[in-house]
């Protein structure tokens, strides 16, 4: 079925409206929230409640693209949920590493005074990017936005894990030259 036949079944408050939904996108969400998680029943809880949020937020409001709309709560939900089981027990695990690998090259500490400055981030980011060859934007997409671990990277890209942190690695120093160039870190 197609996205905007899905979006209508939201809009008309069909049943059919999240069976449909997890038919064409289940997959793809249940991977997101699994590189996140790394736990079938909390990614599982993750997209299930991506269909309920989904499902509040459509009268409201009609996504442009409805896989990057879904991804997107996915990947919140899975955060929370990891956000929530270190508070309970400060453990190690692929998130923390992939976030604390980036934050070495991103500003932190957000306020409202900055809000105009990590929106020039975020746009500078997304910049950044766009200008990486197409191997380096799904390494860099596939790490730092899903999260996906450098063991799994490395497999799909039949690289070893010493090339993957590498290439990881050189990707982070250009994105930290690219924002110190235009005053954000």
């Amino acid at each position: 079925m197609e996205d905007r036949a899905i979006v209508d079944l939201y809009w008309q408050r069909s049943d059919r409206a999240i069976p449909e939904t997890d038919r064409k996108y289940g997959r793809y969400c249940q991977s997101i929230a699994r590189n996140i998680c790394a736990n079938r029943e909390d990614a599982e809880e993750c997209v299930n409640d991506t269909w309920f949020r989904a499902w509040n937020l459509m009268p409201d409001k009609r996504p442009a693209a409805l896989a990057p709309f879904l991804g997107g709560i996915t990947r919140h939900f899975a955060l929370d949920k990891v956000k929530a089981a270190l508070r309970q027990k400060r453990g190690g695990g692929e998130v923390p590493l992939a976030l604390e690998e980036l934050s070495d090259c991103v500003p932190g500490g957000a306020d409202p005074a900055r809000s105009l400055e990590l929106e020039e981030l975020k746009q500078a980011i997304g910049d950044f990017a766009a200008s990486l060859n197409e191997t380096e934007q799904k390494l860099f997409v596939s790490r730092y936005w899903y999260l996906a671990s450098v063991e799994e990277l490395s497999r799909r890209l039949g690289w070893s894990q010493s090339r993957t942190k590498s290439a990881l690695f050189r990707i982070r120093g250009r994105l930290r030259r690219v924002l110190e160039e235009k005053g954000l870190w």
